[in-house]
């Protein structure tokens, strides 16, 4: 710490001290996958080593299956899939983590993308059988443009799979970031005996855990052991890691931190084999939270003021309450609840009364926060994902990209008696990013509503149905590519055939073409007329649902 830091106007040298000291306990991450390669599965395992949940499953869906403590939404139980990100904080050897679970499936790569830009580091799950997978790859992408290092995770080592050699050159190939395997399977994909574990020879022998409820027993026996009682298998693996060894594929710190390498861990989140050691990786090799930059690109310093960003609203997380959370990841400074802020939109001051730590859809009421923490203010209606909160010299962080719609449906009321509900619904779901809404210009007062997937309108459907008793039929349309536009040119576009001009709620004008082809068409016969990119075009993870 600087002497400059030390004397800045409104800090306390102590206090800095106790910041930076909470900063660094901190890790946070976020997990990513294609769906079904485990994610949620996993991320329930690391509850259960962290002492959060005393027994995997434990949390029973109506009909007895088992369901992840944060999967809570009503139709991710019914669907069996994440649909919204959450956060789960939890304490592991003296760290407090906080863990961000993301949906897997490609019609809310948006949420995910959001989540992305508040972590610090990223657990990247491949099904041993499957590899990567273009949701993986594309989410990968994101990592890569937030400048997010990832550890990887080879889940379901424990069935049968892909030559596990053959798995490294195809990451490597595909995304370009070298893995450096930390642990090995012994055994062929189907067969696992267990794992060598490259940093000290040692062999972890697989053990099942009944259901995979309680934390795996590890037997971790010396190579001499293994190599008379394993045979084959274990001569096997140690010519393969003798193999990347030759070629340099070790741990480096360094190029993992940079982007350049992935450490990469073997086992089976359902069996918890292997669960621990990825754990332990995520504490001792993911980055603490660091200076953020701002939107000049100047860094903020952990220990000035407090500030933070919204990345995610979501609304009745409570359904006794029916109020909306605002998440919010503390960059700089001690959060201290009921602390006034500075709303940086606005400019107007902002009470933090009603804070609380999160944990899936639970919530407990938290005094105070530090960098890496994500915090939940209740009921803060006036925020909006993307805005700024901070205390003393002003700060503005980067802007969240939104994605450009690729789809449209029409949306009609079933009941007009609930005309409010209805309104008051699509406005809730449009601030949390799960549907955009557009309107004629013209004066049709039926909306249209955008989104990237057609995942997102089945539950903008349910929610509006479940939460705000407003039934809605859903019609589809032609329509595929969305441009922005001006008043001028949006007059002519009025006439033609397979186009539509609507009114984004900022009151920017779309011109909305039923084929790309189409829209090209026109632009090539009518140079003049404005038809430019939706913001999020060609950004990080711009076109991630399509």
């Amino acid at each position: 710490m600087t002497e400059a830091t030390e004397t800045r106007p409104g800090l306390d040298r102590d206090a800095s001290r106790s910041v930076l000291a909470e900063a660094a306990r901190r890790r946070t991450f976020a997990i990513i996958s294609h769906p079904d390669a485990g994610k949620t599965t996993l991320t329930e395992k690391f509850l259960l080593y962290g002492g959060a949940i005393a027994e995997a499953g434990a949390v029973k869906a109506r009909d007895g299956r088992r369901r992840a403590t944060s999967d809570w939404m009503a139709l991710e139980q019914q669907r069996g899939i994440s649909i919204t990100s959450t956060v789960l904080q939890f304490t592991y050897r003296d760290h407090v983590v906080n863990l961000l679970d993301t949906p897997g499936h490609r019609d809310f790569s948006e949420d995910t993308y959001r989540v992305l830009t508040a972590v610090d580091a990223a657990v990247m799950v491949l099904d041993m059988a499957k590899g990567i997978e273009p949701q993986t790859l594309k989410l990968f992408e994101v990592c890569r443009a937030e400048h997010v290092p990832i550890l990887t995770f080879v889940n379901k080592a424990d069935r049968p799979g892909r030559d596990p050699l053959e798995l490294l050159d195809d990451i490597e190939a595909r995304i370009g970031v070298r893995p450096t395997p930390v642990t090995w399977p012994v055994g062929e994909p189907g067969a696992l005996r267990g794992v060598l574990d490259r940093r000290d020879g040692t062999f972890v022998r697989f053990v099942r855990s009944v259901h995979g409820a309680t934390e795996a027993a590890e037997e971790v026996v010396g190579p001499d052991q293994a190599a008379a009682e394993e045979g084959p298998a274990w001569r096997e693996a140690t010519e393969a890691c003798a193999l990347l060894d030759e070629v340099g594929a070790d741990l480096d710190v360094k190029t993992f931190l940079a982007g350049e390498s992935s450490p990469l861990f073997v086992g089976s989140a359902l069996t918890n084999f292997g669960v621990r050691h990825l754990l332990d990786a995520v504490v001792d090799l993911a980055p603490p939270p660091a200076p953020r930059l701002d939107a000049a690109g100047r860094p903020r310093p952990l220990e000035a003021p407090f500030a933070g960003f919204v990345f995610k609203m979501q609304a009745n997380m409570d359904p006794a309450h029916r109020d909306h959370v605002a998440f919010v990841r503390v960059c700089s400074g001690r959060f201290a609840r009921g602390m006034v802020t500075t709303h940086g939109t606005t400019g107007k001051p902002f009470a933090t009364k009603y804070a609380a730590a999160l944990f899936g859809a639970e919530r407990t009421t938290i005094d105070e926060a530090f960098p890496g923490d994500v915090v939940g203010l209740v009921n803060a209606s006036e925020l909006r994902i993307g805005d700024t909160l901070h205390a003393g010299d002003p700060v503005t962080f980067p802007p969240i990209v939104s994605f450009a719609p690729e789809l449209f449906v029409t949306a009609r009321n079933v009941d007009t008696s609930r005309a409010k509900q209805f309104r008051r619904g699509l406005e809730q779901l449009e601030r949390e990013g799960v549907i955009q809404v557009l309107v004629d210009p013209r004066g049709d007062p039926t909306p249209l509503l955008g989104a990237v997937g057609p995942m997102q309108f089945d539950v903008a459907a349910h929610r509006l149905a479940n939460e705000f008793g407003a039934t809605v039929v859903l019609e589809p349309t032609a329509l595929r590519d969305a441009r922005l536009t001006d008043a001028s040119t949006a007059d002519v576009l009025v006439g033609e055939p397979g186009v539509r001009v609507v009114r984004r709620r900022d009151g920017a004008l779309l011109a909305l073409f039923e084929s790309r082809f189409r829209r090209e068409r026109l632009a090539s016969e009518h140079p003049g007329w404005r038809l430019d990119p939706v913001v999020g075009d060609g950004g990080p993870g711009a076109n991630l649902g399509s």
